[in-house]
C-alpha cells in the first residue's frame, strides 16, 4: 500500500478495522500477518473494502513465507551495511522466468542483482545507492506481473511472528491453513 500523499492508507488503522482476523501490523508499509482462519476471497474482500483506491493484494499462506525463512536464501550473497536484501512478492508464478542472476544496469557495474525466483518471491540484493532504488521499480516491468517490495528483514519478522504464534506442526499444511501473510 502507498502510504504517501497519494492513494494514502495508514496500516495500523487498517490492522484495528480488520481486528477480527487477527491481523498484525508490521511497520508502516502495508504488511500484516493474519492470525485466524480466514478464506483468501474473504480476506482479500475485506481488505479491499477498507481502502478508498483500487490496488493489488499480496496475499501469501503462512507456510510460503516459513518455507523461504528457513532456507536463508541470502547465506551465499554480498552483505554489509551497503547492501540491502530484499523481496518482492509476486501477484502470481511467473510462467517463464527469465535466466538468473539478472544484474542492472549491467553484469559489470551492478546496482541491482535478482539472485532467485521462487514461486512467487523474487531475491535480490542492491547497493545503499539512491540510484538503485529506481531499478526495483522497474522489476514489476521487467517480468510483467504486479508486486511488491520488502527488505529480507521484513520478511524474516513476519516468519517470527507465525513461528511465535504457531509452532511448527508436523504438517505445514494445517499452518496454512490457520493463518496467512500479507503484503
Amino acid at each position: 500500500m502507498n502510504v504517501g500523499t497519494a492513494n494514502r492508507c495508514q496500516p495500523a488503522v487498517v490492522a484495528k478495522q480488520l481486528e477480527k482476523f487477527g491481523v498484525v501490523n508490521i511497520g508502516a508499509v502495508g504488511t500484516f500477518v493474519v492470525r485466524k482462519d480466514v478464506s483468501e476471497s474473504t480476506l482479500r474482500a475485506a481488505i479491499a473494502k477498507k481502502l478508498a483506491f483500487k490496488c493489488e493484494i499480496m496475499i501469501c499462506p503462512a507456510r510460503d513465507i516459513l518455507k523461504l525463512a528457513k532456507k536463508d536464501p541470502f547465506a551465499r550473497q554480498p552483505s554489509g551495511p551497503d547492501v540491502i536484501r530484499f523481496v518482492n512478492v509476486l501477484a502470481r508464478r511467473l510462467h517463464a522466468p527469465p535466466p538468473l542472476p539478472l544484474r542492472l544496469p549491467s553484469d559489470d557495474d551492478w546496482l541491482l542483482q535478482i539472485i532467485a525466483i521462487e514461486n512467487r518471491f523474487v531475491l535480490g540484493v542492491y547497493r545503499r545507492q539512491m540510484k538503485a532504488i529506481s531499478y526495483l521499480s522497474k522489476i514489476e516491468k521487467l517480468l510483467g506481473v504486479p508486486a511488491t517490495n520488502r527488505n529480507w528483514n521484513t520478511i524474516q519478522k513476519v516468519a517470527q511472528i507465525l513461528y511465535n504464534a504457531y509452532p511448527l506442526p508436523a504438517d505445514s499444511t494445517k499452518l496454512a491453513k490457520r493463518v496467512k501473510g500479507i503484503l
